[in-house]
């Protein structure tokens, strides 16, 4: 859980950036050579020409982590929807959350630093709540009530599946921010993972910000 697989892309994006770039240079626009010219608009923060070639990555995480992203609006979303999936379409499915200490400070923040003890503890009595909810949630679909009301029993830590699409500056942005410190750690990893689809697609653009520590 907590990933992203590539679903489609523009076909030779990178190329075809470049071709772009050099709109007002048409005896050079199918120079081959891309390369130089990309990590040069990188550089210059010439944002405009990385949306135009675009990916799309198959992403599963929980709900909570799903409501984070779906906070990045440049993207476009299709996501799960337990209003007409049933059980059998799409197991339903909940990840233990990982259990640690709120930040002092920040809000935002957590520390694992919860004694081992606690850990067990929670929990042992979130894996009880988990088995009464799905039991719960089951004799509500097999009682006949619509899905669109079992599913308000379900808890955020309920797997779901959602396609991103976005255009190359857009992953460029989404990446730079949810890999950084502040993003919480689930979160984390689904951007980790779309950058290793990233660097498939888009591999000159990925050396470049590599090098640029992804400071955009």
């Amino acid at each position: 859980m907590h990933s992203a697989t590539l679903q489609s892309a523009t076909p030779d994006p990178e190329a075809f950036m470049a071709y772009v770039a050099r709109v007002s240079n048409p005896a050079n626009q199918d120079n081959p050579d891309h390369g130089g010219l990309l990590r040069y608009c990188l550089k210059k923060r010439h944002w405009s020409v990385f949306e135009h070639a675009v990916m799309t990555l198959e992403v599963t995480t929980t709900l909570d982590v799903a409501t984070q992203l779906l906070r990045h609006r440049s993207f476009t979303f299709a996501q799960l929807s337990r209003r007409y999936a049933s059980g059998e379409q799409a197991r339903v499915s909940f990840e233990m959350p990982e259990l640690r200490t709120q930040h002092p400070t920040n809000r935002q923040a957590s520390l694992d630093t919860l004694p081992e003890e606690q850990r067990e503890e929670f929990e042992d009595r979130i894996a009880y709540l988990y088995a009464m909810i799905k039991d719960l949630y089951d004799d509500m679909i097999v009682a006949g009530i619509a899905k669109e009301c079992a599913r308000a029993v379900l808890p955020q830590s309920t797997e779901t599946r959602l396609y991103v699409t976005g255009n190359c500056r857009s992953w460029i942005t989404y990446i730079a921010l949810r890999s950084g410190h502040g993003t919480q750690p689930e979160h984390q990893r689904v951007a980790h993972s779309c950058r290793m689809a990233f660097r498939q697609v888009f591999p000159v653009c990925a050396e470049a910000l590599d090098a640029m520590a992804w400071a955009i």
